[in-house]
């Protein structure tokens, strides 16, 4: 049987997360434009996220479409209509959250045996994937959304454990067996590594980490030229047989991609471009910390008040669920603060179009909390990083980025929460990184560095480039494993 004479198919299974979701959904739409047959697997609440996007690569003529399956919320424990870890409030509900995912296994394994499918991607968070495929005798790939840099370091930290060996939170050591020197405390830390006894985390990394290596191959959102010595690691020292295919965010070409990735601006395109065609290039600074995290309202007011002492322009994302905790008393903003502001900062009160306003020219700067696809997106558009993270792998990204690309400056941030937010970053320190990264010497410096990144990023994904080479290289590979398969099943 040739392998050029069929056409591939290939599921993907998201984690019902934006953060998630967003690359594994931009990576089908890849697939699709190099001939693959790609199916993204959905639940009735989280396919209007990315359906308008799926309609569009179809009307184009790739082949592409969206499953719909049932997510066992109330079975789970959880409130009806809670299908996205956007809508998780306490740890409670995360370990109920963990069950429902559990729950779709059958369903999943039902799907797979009716479509026949030459391949599953499946993001990290579903242990039970690797299982799965292997029952139908196809490939599973794993996808964990993250940087190979972070994942080089948490293998190091469970293999060598250096947090054990510190006497405070706050006291820091090197990670060993990397290519750098990296840094790092105890307090900035998952929660899991903190644990003396088994955390039902710590279990659930354990699964995560055996369906990783049991697994066919990893993608990873990145591409070689941005790490390129944890790239090696990862694949050389680690063992891992992986295809750099990012960044992922490049396959969002036009103005609607762009404005529509993720959900449903809080803000006309419109509005937003107008606002910034205003501003003088490189003049804006960008400020948003993600889709999951709520700050304190004593946490807002810092930043707030560090906006205005900086004197720079920005665009400020609050999301809502900030918002909804403080709406009563608008003690989050200074008295008078958009007022004073008008002209210079722009609030917008829930979802940004993130993509399209990095890629204006008017903006100079990103404030975020390193979360991988921010990064990312902050790289493809040549942009400097004021860094602050939050939760997740976002410390270990913040090495990356300040440490080893240097296109970053740090607030300081010390506390690795999820949820209670116990060490404020004060305003005068966040205003010293604003005014570090927007103006003068340095930051010229740090800002040609983030455009070299931007023109690697741009050619990694042209073709020929080592992304575009790393996908081909992929598909020829899962091509030549079904012929095989199918010629055996002849003989």
């Amino acid at each position: 049987m040739d392998s050029k004479s069929y056409q591939l198919h290939v599921l993907f299974l998201p984690y019902m997360a934006p953060g998630h979701m967003i690359p594994i959904v931009d990576m089908a739409r890849l697939f699709a434009r190099r001939g693959v047959k790609a199916t993204i697997i959905s639940t009735p609440l989280n396919a209007p996220f990315f359906s308008k996007a799926i309609e569009r690569d179809g009307q184009l003529g790739h082949d592409i479409s969206i499953r719909i399956i049932k997510f066992p919320s109330a079975e789970a424990g959880l409130p009806e209509g809670c299908e996205n870890l956007s809508s998780i409030i306490s740890w409670d509900m995360h370990a109920n959250f963990l069950k429902a995912m559990s729950m779709l296994q059958q369903p999943i394994e039902q799907l797979l045996e009716e479509c026949h499918p030459h391949c599953l991607v499946a993001d990290m968070t579903f242990t039970w994937a690797t299982e799965v495929a292997d029952k139908l005798r196809i490939p599973r790939l794993y996808f964990s959304g993250t940087s190979n840099f972070a994942m080089c370091v948490f293998d190091s930290l469970k293999r060598y454990e250096p947090h054990r060996r510190v006497d405070s939170d706050f006291e820091p050591f090197i990670v060993p067996g990397l290519p750098d020197q990296i840094k790092t405390t105890r307090q900035q830390l998952p929660d899991y590594f903190k644990q003396t006894t088994e955390h039902e985390f710590t279990k659930l990394g354990n699964q995560v980490s055996e369906s990783e290596l049991r697994s066919y191959g990893v993608l990873v959102n990145s591409f070689h030229e941005l790490e390129p010595a944890y790239s090696e690691h990862y694949r050389k020292v680690m063992g891992r047989k992986a295809w750099h295919i990012g960044p992922l965010s490049l396959c969002n070409r036009n103005i609607e991609d762009k404005a529509e990735r993720g959900n449903t601006a809080s803000i006309g395109k419109h509005e937003c471009l107008r606002w910034l065609d205003l501003k003088k290039p490189k003049s804006v600074l960008y400020i948003c910390f993600g889709t999951l995290l709520d700050f304190p309202a004593a946490q807002l007011r810092e930043i707030a008040l560090a906006l205005e002492a900086s004197g720079q322009n920005f665009i400020w994302v609050v999301r809502k669920g900030e918002l909804r905790k403080h709406e009563d008393k608008e003690e989050w903003l200074p008295e008078g603060f958009e007022r004073r502001m008008e002209g210079k900062g722009l609030i917008i009160r829930g979802w940004a179009p993130q993509v399209l306003i990095l890629d204006h020219k008017a903006v100079g700067g990103f404030m975020t909390h390193c979360g991988w696809n921010s990064t990312l997106e902050a790289v493809t558009a040549g942009l400097p990083l004021v860094t602050w993270p939050l939760y997740a792998e976002q410390f270990v990204n913040e090495k990356l980025i300040t440490d080893v690309l240097k296109i970053g400056i740090g607030v300081g941030a010390l506390e690795w929460s999820r949820y209670a937010k116990k060490i404020l970053v004060m305003k005068d320190d966040i205003e010293k990184a604003i005014v570090h990264l927007m103006v003068g010497e340095e930051a010229e410096e740090i800002r040609n560095r983030a455009r070299e990144l931007q023109e690697m990023a741009r050619n990694a994904m042209e073709e020929g480039g080592s992304s575009y080479s790393d996908l081909t290289a992929l598909l020829e590979e899962l091509r030549a494993l079904e012929t095989s398969k199918q010629e055996s099943a002849v003989h």
